[in-house]
């Protein structure tokens, strides 16, 4: 698993579809299995799940990305990967996880 956390400036909608656009033509597999999307007062939260191939782990990843903003105040992002790994016990070649979430630090 791998994580990255950030406090982003900028328009909520702006940031969420540059990220859309970018994870799902990122990649030929890549692909939106769900989102979720959440508002009230001024607060609005937004929540995406990707799935691609890693052809490095001969496996498929995931990507979580929560973005929150309360007030107009900063983006908070949140984005977790799962499931690069082929081990039953331990956790081997997580290079599909890192470079899933490397094409979402190019985007940002």
């Amino acid at each position: 698993m791998a994580k990255l956390e950030r406090e982003l400036s900028g328009d909520f909608t702006e940031i969420l579809r540059r990220i859309e656009d970018g994870i799902i033509h990122g990649s030929v597999s890549a692909s939106l299995e769900d989102s979720s999307d959440f508002y009230e007062k001024d607060a609005r939260c937004s929540v995406r799940v990707f799935e691609r191939f890693s052809y490095i782990g001969s496996n498929r990843v995931s990507l979580s990305v929560t973005l929150f903003q309360s007030k107009g105040g900063p983006v908070h992002l949140s984005a977790i990967t799962a499931g690069g790994s082929q081990a039953i016990f331990f956790k081997i070649n997580t290079f599909g996880e890192e470079a899933f979430l490397d094409k979402l630090r190019e985007l940002l």
